[in-house]
């Protein structure tokens, strides 16, 4: 990458086009470098998604990879720093995003695999008040995508 500190996003087998495209505009909008997807069991840059977007699905670089702790292994070799979303881990709002980051977004109903929530340094959590323990992975991207662009802007 050549930008000095890129923001990536690590999207672990997300299935539902309607959350990959919202998740795609959302990374647009907030100038995120890249989005990173498995080859497998991973929903495909369709009609849905691109309708979705809004028209951003064009203007994000969307990059599959054959493994994804493949990759985020690779990525830490070149100074990234790895932060996944759980519902167990510290508040998203007291870690720090500066510096080369990517953020992974697990699958709607199984969250991050053991092995990609393994090879993560940070696990962010958004804390829930209400009733339900958990948000729409979309919703729950963009929530952390901005909180990092906040952090990142010093």
């Amino acid at each position: 990458m050549k930008k000095e500190n890129p923001l990536l996003i690590i999207l672990d087998h997300i299935e539902d086009p309607h959350n990959f495209g919202a998740i795609i505009r959302t990374c647009e909008a907030a100038g995120v470098d890249g989005i990173i997807i498995p080859n497998d069991r991973s929903v495909e840059v369709n009609g849905t998604v691109v309708k979705t977007s809004v028209g951003t699905a064009d203007r994000v670089k969307i990059v599959r990879v054959t493994n994804l702790v493949n990759t985020i292994k690779e990525l830490k070799k070149v100074g990234f720093w790895i932060f996944g979303t759980d519902m167990e881990g510290s508040d998203y709002t007291s870690l720090d995003y500066r510096g080369k980051t990517a953020i992974i977004c697990g699958n709607e109903g199984k969250g991050m695999s053991r092995l990609v929530q393994e090879n993560c340094d940070f696990i962010a959590t958004i804390p829930m008040n209400g009733t339900v323990n958990s948000l729409n992975a979309s919703v729950a991207t963009a929530i952390i995508v901005f909180e990092a662009v906040k952090s990142r802007r010093g």
